[in-house]
């Protein structure tokens, strides 16, 4: 049974709370479609392909973490820009997008969903970072190093970068902190912490030398491999809370 657009966004912003986050982008309702919704798509962004896919779908909704709008970003409408956006109006599609809302969620965010698929012991989130971004624990078993770069292959069917100081590093991990997408910035707060690893999705140049100076173990699994499952935990609860049919569609990234 098809429930409000109203009802959609209401219950989506009652749970992740977007007015408590300063943000780079606006969060919640970006584009108005049909009123009524049967069907949800959820994807990481909202690029054309996932917009293609929901058409084909015939979705009344698009969920995501990535969505439009972000600060500094040019207000013209040409080129991809323009058919992004007239692909939703033309199809009445409304489009909701959820960025730090979403990071942070503690059961429907990204850093929680990335702890369930790592098997994860979650402690807390870090007080050094502010809005509750980065989230520390423990590993489910102690491994070394390279055992837990496989194992954050296996779980996200991608090798992540691993830096360590030692390559030939044998010690047992126990302690970490993540922060999925492009959270390499935190590294400096993660040494800080004391732990063994930190796995987040990207790597900048400075990073792999804080790490190797350090030693810390640092992993760079993916940007988008970090940040699938939050958008998708978060379409299942709204799913089975309303009532509407929910399909994820994976529009893989390597970045």
């Amino acid at each position: 049974m098809p429930c409000t657009l109203e009802q959609l966004v209401g219950l989506a912003n009652e749970s992740l709370q977007p007015h408590r986050f300063n943000d780079y982008c606006p969060n919640g309702l970006q584009v108005q479609g049909r009123p009524l919704i049967a069907r949800v798509v959820s994807g990481v962004t909202a690029c054309q392909a996932l917009i293609d896919a929901a058409i084909e779908r015939q979705a009344d909704a698009i969920l995501v973490h990535h969505g439009y709008f972000w600060r500094g970003e040019s207000p013209v409408l040409t080129g991809s820009r323009l058919k992004r956006i007239k692909s939703l109006l033309d199809n009445e599609l409304s489009l909701l997008a959820y960025h730090l809302p979403l990071d942070a969620h503690p059961e429907y965010g990204n850093n929680a969903s990335l702890a369930r698929v790592l098997g994860f012991a979650v402690h807390g989130c870090a007080p050094s970072v502010e809005q509750q971004l980065m989230m520390v624990g423990e590993l489910g078993a102690p491994m070394t190093g390279d055992q837990l770069s496989a194992h954050i292959g296996a779980c996200l069917n991608r090798p992540p970068l691993h830096i360590a100081a030692d390559p030939n590093d044998a010690r047992k991990l126990k302690s970490v902190a993540w922060c999925t997408g492009g959270a390499q910035g935190y590294v400096e707060q993660a040494i800080e912490l004391g732990v063994d690893a930190y796995i987040t999705g990207e790597v900048s140049e400075q990073t792999v030398h804080s790490a190797r100076e350090s030693g810390l173990h640092f992993f760079a699994a993916g940007h988008h491999a970090t940040e699938r499952y939050g958008v998708q935990a978060l379409g299942r609860y709204l799913a089975e809370e309303l009532g509407v049919e929910h399909h994820f569609v994976d529009i893989d990234n390597p970045a």
